[in-house]
């Protein structure tokens, strides 16, 4: 499967620890949540990248922010403080790759996808709102890097005309199902949607990007056969910024990695198997055909000589039937198992 997004694993599923915004502008503190990340069971960290004087109006930019989240008096400021520069980015790249980690980001505009080229980025994530967003996306597309566009807010048909639009330059695509809420509650999930996208890209690859608070949603979008996971982390949710409060901990992160690799062991063949650890207990506990008392030469079985007792190992209840009326060629002791040598 993931031949399509030249992510090479061993587990049947891609694990994306979103960091986002969460390292509050600091390189120590990105380069500790990689680390975290990488020890939570991670296979990707991911960040984000803007040229926020690119991207937002003049109003937008020099708008106030009076935010217990600001990090500056307008958002312009504010969103300015959360960027890392290109030698920045280098670094915490070769951090990742130090711990073998897969390192990209979501560009949010033209200007960042030749910045995030210039690091040679692993992969490129699109964000919800650029699912209309064709020019964007053509251009990600054409850097024939993998690719995960989120869906957040979008209808069928917007999806459609994304996929199209990338798999024209692209084939390397994983299709993200998304909420764009923050946090998203159950009833915003509609994990059942994963199945549609898999019956109509069978093809690409089908993921979740996950805003719900919690690990239940990618456990069951698992189930759904969605292979790939993106869930924001942090390494305290009471940290300053607005997506600490829904990003899981290393714990949490932990917790998932754990559940999705053993949601594919519990899940096993769709043969039916018998262990041998099975045995002993149902040896146990299963029935066998015994005398219910002492039985003599020349009487015939009936329901009212014979009894099903544990363990089993002798005649199995199913066999009544063939040996009802049967007469006995031998005596049988109270409790001794019932043989089909002895009757005729």
């Amino acid at each position: 499967m993931y031949n399509k997004i030249t992510f090479e694993k061993k587990s049947n599923f891609f694990l994306i620890a979103e960091i986002g915004n969460n390292h509050q502008g600091d390189l120590s503190s990105a380069k500790k949540l990689i680390e975290v990340a990488k020890l939570s069971g991670a296979h990707a960290v991911k960040f984000q990248k803007r040229h926020n004087n690119k991207l937002y109006t003049n109003e937008m930019y020099n708008s106030l922010y009076n935010s217990e989240n600001s990090f500056g008096k307008t958002y312009g400021e504010h969103r300015d403080f959360l960027e890392f520069n290109l030698q920045q980015y280098r670094i915490l790249k070769k951090y990742a790759e130090k711990l073998k980690v897969a390192f990209f980001a979501t560009p949010f505009d033209y200007e960042s996808v030749d910045f995030l080229k210039k690091i040679n980025v692993s992969a490129f994530k699109i964000a919800s709102g650029d699912l209309t967003n064709l020019p964007l996306q053509e251009k990600i597309a054409k850097t024939k890097k993998p690719i995960f566009l989120s869906t957040g807010g979008g209808k069928i048909k917007d999806i459609d005309r994304a996929v199209k639009n990338i798999t024209k330059f692209n084939k390397k695509l994983c299709v993200m199902h998304c909420t764009a809420a923050y946090p998203a509650t159950e009833n915003m999930m509609n994990l059942n949607f994963i199945k549609n996208l898999k019956k109509k890209y069978p093809k690409l690859t089908i993921g979740l990007s996950d805003h719900y608070s919690g690990i239940l949603s990618s456990t069951v979008a698992f189930l759904n056969g969605a292979e790939v996971f993106e869930k924001h982390f942090t390494l305290s949710r009471s940290n300053k910024g607005t997506d600490h409060s829904f990003s899981l901990e290393p714990a949490g992160l932990r917790k998932l990695r754990n559940y999705l690799d053993r949601i594919n062991i519990l899940q096993g063949k769709y043969t039916k198997k018998v262990f041998e650890e099975e045995k002993l207990p149902i040896l146990k506990m299963s029935k066998s055909i015994v005398a219910k008392r002492k039985l003599k030469i020349g009487e015939q079985i009936s329901l009212k000589n014979i009894e099903f007792r544990s363990p089993g190992g002798g005649l199995p209840p199913y066999e009544i039937k063939n040996i009802l009326n049967k007469k006995i060629k031998k005596v049988f002791q109270k409790h001794e198992n019932i043989k089909k040598k002895f009757l005729f």
